[in-house]
């Protein structure tokens, strides 16, 4: 057990000494005591004139360590439980290899882990390794030519995460968060991302650390096989027997499905195969543009010119009736990303290289969508919701090119002919429009609302100079595959729908974290696979 102090604030560029030293005299511990001190999280306070650091400090191995925290009644002094990830594992003979079908963030960590605990898994992934696959995104970034449906930003090794910045910020709030951190850093992301209140790892470190990670997966007896397809599953009696692929049927009692929130095919598969799912809400909208140094100014003041602050950051939400407009997956000093994965559509994304220092920062501005907004009534119907968005978007430029706008032509309701001082980043070129010809309109004028109501909030938001690139509809999956509390398929025994695909995660963390999850359940009930 361990004593949490949080919410110690001092000055930007204060010493972490010093916010150790604080939380040692707020228990009434002297300075001895400072090498079971360390920092466990550290953010920034902007929100007055003087910029602070908020540090949640860890002392362990401390004496009469409850007996402190119970008579300090301080809610900022918390006694928390060390909860470390030490899985038993079961008695009951696999038999089979798992199989884990996609490898993304949730797929990529699930492997891990049963190759680690020695099960041996195979993995099928429908795109290519990073490194084959890292060529295909930058070619197609380049030119718009030769779109590759089964190796872009959704598809291959490392998922959609790979592309989408590195960040590791998330809602959940479970101790495999930690674990998942700890993982990323054995693999050459950054130690600093085990303190950071919100961490960022980086597309282009993120690349290298997923290598490494599959390298480890191998080495460790399990087997990857990339540009293979899940094709069909077989089951008798509601259990499952095997699962078909592009490159043929692999045996198995125990596969986890870990297929992103992009795989239209296989959804269309697995419901047509009978597997219980059902619509779910998501959202949709496009990507703003601002001048970094404008965020920056507008969060820091004149601090941002003095002080070394790492980019501003925000986070906003606007709720009107039953819908809302909120910003997502922001990405300071980033770029606006080609992540289509079909052909003749266009759709946006952000990313950001772990240095962060690109001119722009760009934020998905989403609107909410309900499954009542769907046209079809099945399960499916939110992928052709989505579908209609992007192929309009392509009609609409006759072309990969974005549709763009400035916000002060979109509010004003006038078709945009150029930009000024914010220059768009999506990197195959763009066309100067107007968005409301591919988005539907209840979400553009959510959208209307949401800018004028986050421009009251910092300054220079709805600024007219900044743009719009059209349009943004991965959000999330808009499909839930149903699992049990035992995490397995409602009506196919040995089938485990995990991760973003399957409607139970929305970022890198989460996903990870139900990944790690979903291979314990294999684990706890079966005994490693013998040599």
């Amino acid at each position: 057990m361990s004593i949490y102090v949080l919410g110690i604030s001092q000055d930007f560029g204060e010493p972490e000494q010093s916010a150790i030293s604080k939380a040692l005299k707020k228990c009434g511990l002297n300075i001895s005591y400072e090498k079971n001190a360390f920092v466990y999280r550290v953010s920034i306070d902007a929100r007055r004139e003087k910029i602070k650091q908020v540090y949640t400090i860890v002392i362990e191995n401390i004496e009469n360590d409850k007996h402190i925290v119970e008579k300090l009644k301080d809610i900022n002094v918390q006694y928390r439980e060390n909860v470390n990830f030490n899985p038993k594992t079961g008695e009951k003979k696999l038999g089979k290899r798992p199989v884990v079908v996609g490898f993304g963030p949730a797929g990529l960590f699930a492997a891990y882990i049963l190759a680690k605990y020695g099960y041996k898994p195979i993995v099928i992934e429908r795109g290519e390794n990073i490194e084959k696959r890292d060529k295909k995104v930058s070619d197609f970034s380049k030119n718009g030519c030769n779109f590759d449906p089964c190796s872009n930003i959704q598809f291959g090794e490392g998922g959609a995460g790979t592309y989408s910045d590195g960040k590791l910020t998330t809602r959940i709030n479970s101790s495999l968060c930690n674990e998942v951190l700890k993982i990323l850093v054995s693999f050459g992301s950054p130690d600093e991302i085990c303190r950071q209140a919100k961490p960022h790892i980086g597309t282009d470190v993120l690349k290298d650390v997923v290598k490494k990670m599959r390298e480890q997966i191998i080495s460790l007896g399990g087997e990857v096989r990339f540009k293979t397809t899940l094709t069909g599953i077989n089951m008798k009696d509601g259990i499952l027997r095997s699962i078909k692929t592009s490159e043929g049927e692999i045996e198995c009692c125990q596969a986890i499905l870990a297929i992103g929130h992009s795989a239209r095919d296989t959804f269309e598969l697995l419901f047509d195969s009978g597997i219980n799912m059902v619509p779910k809400p998501f959202s949709v909208g496009v990507r703003i543009e601002h001048l970094q140094r404008n965020i920056n100014y507008a969060l820091y003041g004149k601090a941002s010119e003095k002080l070394n602050l790492p980019p501003a950051e925000y986070n906003f939400s606007h709720r009107v009736n039953s819908r809302t407009c909120y910003s997502f997956c922001m990405c300071p000093g980033g770029h606006v990303v080609a992540a289509q994965s079909e052909p003749y559509t266009v759709v946006t994304n952000g990313m950001s290289y772990h240095a962060r220092d690109g001119l722009n920062s760009n934020s998905a501005l989403a609107v909410s969508v309900d499954t009542s907004d769907f046209e079809n009534g099945t399960p499916l119907g939110g992928i052709e919701f989505q579908r209609k968005i992007e192929r309009a978007a392509f009609n609409l430029t006759g072309s990969y090119k974005a549709p763009c706008q400035t916000v002060g032509d979109f509010l004003s309701g006038v078709k945009s002919k150029n930009c000024t001082f914010v220059k768009p980043t999506y990197p195959i070129g763009v066309e100067y429009t107007d968005i409301n010809r591919c988005i539907p309109d209840f979400v553009t004028e959510q959208l209307k609302t949401g800018i004028r109501a986050f421009g009251r909030k910092i300054r220079g938001f709805d600024d007219k100079s900044a743009i719009l690139t059209a349009p943004e509809t991965r959000t999330s999956s808009p499909v839930r595959i149903l699992r049990g509390d035992d995490f397995y398929s409602t009506n196919l025994k040995g089938l485990i729908p995990t991760g973003e695909g399957a409607g139970y995660a929305g970022g890198i963390m989460s996903a990870a974290v139900d990944g790690i999850r979903a291979a314990s359940k294999i684990l706890e009930q079966y005994a490693p696979i013998e040599n």
